[in-house]
C-alpha cells in the first residue's frame, strides 16, 4: 500500500485511508438507490441500472485511485441523471438508447480532451480566489444537499426555503448531526463514519431505518444493459444540443469537484491539482464505461469531501470506496439500509469544514472578492457547481476589465468567458 499510494509522503495511514474510503462510500451510497429509481422511469430495467451504477462507480473510482492517487470517488452524477430522464427522454421524446449514445460520445470526446490537456488548461485558467470560492460554494452546496435529503430544509413551508418540524427523519438527522459534532469536537477517530452508523441505528425505532421482514444481506446482481446504443439520429441539431448539455455540465461539475476536494485535502500545490490529467481521464473512462453498461454520465462526487474530512489523502481511500461499490452488487440490501437522514449529518459537517477555506480569499481586492462571493452563493442556490463556476468566471472577467486589470485574465479565461456568454445567448 505504501508503494502504491505513498501514504507516508501524504502523512496518512492504512487505517485512516480505510475509514475515509468507507465514509465516502456511505455518504454517496444513496446513488445506488436514487439513480436506478430515476432512470427506470425511462423504461430501463431498474435491476439492470442498479448493476450498471455499482459497476461504473467501482471502475471509475479504481481508475482514479491507481492513476491519479487522489481520494476522489466517482459515480453516475445527480442532475445529469435527471436531465437524462426528464429532459432528454420524457421531455424531448428520445429513447433511452439514444440518450445513452449521447453519454457514450461525450465520454469519448472527454478521453480525447484529457490526452490533449484541454480540461487541465481550464483548471489552470481558474484564478486562485475562484478556486477557493468553488471549494466554499461546494461546502454550502453539500450541506444543503444533506439538509434537503434529510427533509430538514423544504420548499413547502410557506416561504421560498424553510425548516421542517423536527420529527421523523429531520429529528433523526438533527440528533445525528449533534452526535457527529460531539464526536468530532472530542477528536474521536472516524467521527464522521461513527456518526453515520450511530444515526442509522437511531433511525430504527423512529421507522426511518427500515429493516424489511425476512431481511437478507445478500442479493444476486442482475445483468447490465450492455452497449444498448442508437446512432440513428446523432447527426441532428437536436442531438447536438443534448450532447452539448451533457458535455458542458459534466466538464465543469468535475472540474469544480476536483478543485473543491483537493483544496479541502490540502493537495493543491502552486495553484495546480496533482495528477489532474489522470483524474480527468478517470472521469472520462467512467462515463464511457457507464454508458456501455447502461447508466447516465459518471462524474466525480462532492461527497468525497466526507472521506477527506475523515483523513483521506491518497488514492487508497478511493480504492476502498471502489471495492465497496463492487461489493454492493452482492450486498445491496445491507448498504441500502443506511437512510438519507444518516448521511445528512456527515454532509453538513463537511460543509462546515469546506467553509473554513473562505479566509483564503483576498477580500481587500473587490475584483477578486466579488466574483468569489458570486461563485459561492450561486453554487448552492442554483443547485449546480457548473453554474457557480460560470457566474464566477464571467463576473471575474467583467470586473477585471472595467477596472483596467484585463491583463490578469488568461487567454483560456477569455475563451471561457466568450463560451459562457454564447451559452446564455443561445440557451
Amino acid at each position: 500500500m505504501e508503494k502504491l499510494f505513498k501514504l507516508k509522503e501524504h502523512g496518512t495511514t492504512v487505517r485512516t485511508e480505510v475509514i475515509a474510503g468507507v465514509t465516502t462510500f456511505l455518504a454517496m451510497a444513496y446513488i445506488l438507490a436514487v439513480n436506478p429509481g430515476m432512470l427506470s422511469q425511462t423504461g430501463m430495467p431498474i435491476a439492470s441500472v442498479f448493476t450498471a451504477t455499482a459497476l461504473s462507480a467501482g471502475i471509475a473510482t479504481l481508475v482514479m485511485a491507481f492513476t491519479a492517487n487522489l481520494p476522489v470517488a466517482l459515480a453516475p452524477g445527480m442532475g445529469l441523471n435527471a436531465f437524462f430522464t426528464y429532459t432528454v427522454v420524457m421531455g424531448m421524446g428520445y429513447s433511452w438508447q439514444l440518450a445513452l449514445t449521447a453519454v457514450f460520445i461525450e465520454g469519448i470526446v472527454f478521453i480525447l480532451l484529457s490526452f490533449f490537456n484541454v480540461r487541465e488548461m481550464i483548471i489552470d485558467a481558474i484564478p486562485s480566489s475562484l478556486k477557493t470560492a468553488i471549494s466554499v460554494g461546494i461546502g454550502l452546496f453539500i450541506a444543503l444537499i444533506g439538509l434537503t435529503n434529510a427533509g430538514i430544509v423544504r420548499g413547502d413551508t410557506g416561504t421560498i426555503v424553510g425548516f421542517a418540524a423536527l420529527k421523523g427523519a429531520p429529528l433523526v438527522a438533527a440528533l445525528g448531526l449533534l452526535i457527529t459534532a460531539v464526536l468530532y469536537c472530542m477528536k474521536v477517530p472516524g467521527s464522521i463514519l461513527l456518526g453515520i452508523i450511530i444515526t442509522t441505528v437511531i433511525g430504527i425505532p423512529f421507522g426511518i431505518t427500515v429493516i424489511p421482514q425476512g431481511f437478507k444481506p445478500f442479493a444476486t446482481p442482475a445483468s447490465p444493459l450492455f452497449c444498448r446504443f442508437d446512432f440513428s439520429n446523432i447527426l441532428t441539431l437536436k442531438f447536438f444540443s443534448v450532447f452539448f448539455t451533457f458535455f458542458f455540465v459534466d466538464i465543469f461539475d468535475t472540474i469544480g469537484t476536483l478543485v473543491g476536494v483537493t483544496t479541502q485535502a490540502g493537495l493543491i500545490k502552486n495553484g495546480k491539482i496533482p495528477h489532474a490529467k489522470q483524474a480527468l481521464l478517470a472521469d472520462a473512462v467512467g462515463t464511457v464505461a457507464g454508458a456501455a453498461l447502461g447508466t447516465s454520465t459518471v462524474t466525480s462526487f462532492v461527497e468525497s469531501t466526507s472521506g477527506v474530512a475523515a483523513g483521506g489523502r491518497t488514492g487508497m481511500a478511493a480504492f476502498v470506496t471502489g471495492i465497496l461499490f463492487f461489493a454492493s452488487l452482492f450486498l445491496s440490501p445491507l448498504f441500502l439500509l443506511v437512510p438519507s437522514a444518516a448521511t445528512a449529518p456527515a454532509l453538513i459537517i463537511v460543509g462546515f469544514f469546506m467553509l473554513c477555506n473562505v479566509g483564503q480569499i483576498n477580500f481587500k481586492d473587490p475584483t477578486e472578492a466579488i466574483p468569489a462571493f458570486i461563485c459561492i452563493i450561486v453554487t448552492p442556490f442554483s443547485y449546480s457547481i457548473a453554474e457557480g463556476i460560470v457566474w464566477g468566471i464571467v463576473s471575474y472577467v467583467v470586473l477585471k476589465t472595467v477596472t483596467g486589470k484585463a491583463k490578469e485574465v488568461s487567454l483560456v479565461g477569455w475563451f471561457l468567458f466568450i463560451v459562457f456568454i454564447l451559452r446564455w445567448v443561445f440557451k
